[in-house]
């Protein structure tokens, strides 16, 4: 099969003609321009991260997780909904895709400051764009980028006070986080495509399995103007949070509008964790 006919029919299994750019866009707040620059791509993976914020919730209502793009627009754009790796990065990919950026769709392996090899099961991007590639990932959740990263041995990313470098570690890529202790390594990849079959698996695992962090309580994180807001079981920002005021604090501090009945749902389970830790 000739080249251009497998890029075709790739971008075609992962629905990229259905993106409706003009809500996506209206969801993130872009009006600049759209021409596949890296300043175009700067700008929209700042808005993208500030603006949608990373979350499990379906996951701990015992929806599952969609990876089509349909459910990732009718949920993440329509809905105003958040959502974890998977969805952000199908979702921006699809439409970058669309603005004619060439996009690779990798996994990763999260290591947050450990040597122990986990699954590749964090999503991740590779960008082309004005003949150089970056690294680009809106949905690491509060320990992300904000803007794309060169790939290139020793590149750096200084961006609100918050600092990544990326660099290698033998046959793999390796960002690396600065904080107050130090640099330490968040994910490693490598410069490889995966399909969407390996997404379906890597998804489907990480929302069942009993190990995965993202099936025991909700996770939302959030950054925006410089801050980063997180809610992990009922601890926001590390301060204890009442089971009663969580309906509230979805809407009012990360924008997510569910049902009371749903966040009472959200807060048991996440009183179940606490009892079981």
């Amino acid at each position: 099969m000739m080249e251009g006919m497998k890029e075709n029919t790739l971008a075609s299994e992962w629905g990229v003609e259905r993106v409706d750019l003009t809500a996506y866009l209206r969801r993130i707040g872009h009006q600049g321009p759209l021409d596949p620059t890296a300043e175009t791509l700067r700008a929209l993976h700042r808005a993208h991260v500030t603006v949608i914020p990373f979350e499990n919730l379906d996951v701990i209502l015992g929806r599952g997780v969609r990876l089509d793009i349909d459910s990732l627009q009718g949920k993440l754009v329509d809905s105003r909904r958040g959502g974890y790796c998977y969805e952000q990065n199908l979702l921006f990919a699809a439409v970058l895709e669309r603005l004619g950026y060439p996009v690779t769709r990798l996994l990763a392996r999260v290591r947050m400051g450990e040597d122990r090899r986990r699954p590749r099961s964090h999503a991740m991007l590779l960008v082309e764009v004005e003949g150089t590639t970056h690294l680009a990932d809106v949905g690491f959740g509060g320990d992300g980028l904000l803007e794309p990263v060169p790939l290139a041995d020793g590149a750096l990313s200084s961006v609100d006070g918050w600092d990544w470098r990326l660099g290698r570690d033998g046959d793999e890529w390796v960002l690396h986080g600065l904080r107050p202790e130090g640099w330490i390594a968040l994910y490693s990849f490598r410069a490889e495509t995966h399909y969407p079959a390996d997404f379906e698996v890597a998804n489907h695992y990480t929302s069942t399995v009993p190990t995965s962090p993202f099936v025991r309580h909700p996770i939302i994180q959030q950054t925006a103007a410089g801050v980063r807001r997180r809610l992990q079981g009922l601890e926001l920002d590390g301060e204890r949070l009442e089971p009663g005021k969580l309906h509230a604090v979805l809407e009012e501090v990360f924008g997510i509008g569910l049902e009371a009945d749903e966040a009472e749902i959200l807060a048991a389970r996440a009183l179940a964790a606490q009892e079981t830790a």
